[in-house]
């Protein structure tokens, strides 16, 4: 009985931690959120385990896709803002931005359906 507690408040405070440990993306995609429409599709028909499994490669496949895009857009938005050589490198590692920052600043710029650039985002 203590023992079967323990592992209780253990699970509930694992649990309660889990999302203090790394930070939520909004990302498409993954093989949880796939792998379990999968599963159920899979299961509608009896082969729940063949189903979770597709879904799971799809949605592996999807978010390679993504962050695919993300790395082309940054590496587009770099070259058009090229580095200043004249910076330290605790400068340039300050102001450093990540792929999905660059890629959003590179929409801003670069609108789809040809309308004015907004002003990028800060």
């Amino acid at each position: 009985m203590k023992n079967s507690f323990r592992h209780a408040v253990f699970a509930v405070g694992f649990l309660a931690a889990a999302p203090l440990v790394s930070p939520a993306m909004a990302e498409p995609g993954g093989c949880l959120k796939y792998g379990a429409v999968g599963a159920v599709g899979g299961h509608m028909v009896h082969h729940g385990v063949l189903g979770a499994a597709g879904g799971c490669a799809t949605g592996m496949v999807k978010r390679h896709e993504y962050r695919k895009g993300l790395r082309e857009k940054a590496a587009l938005w770099d070259k058009e803002h090229p580095a200043d050589p004249n910076q330290s490198w605790l400068e340039r590692h300050r102001n450093a931005k990540t792929d999905e920052q660059k890629a959003t600043l590179w929409d801003a710029e670069h609108p789809a359906n040809g309308a004015a650039p907004a002003a990028p985002p800060q």
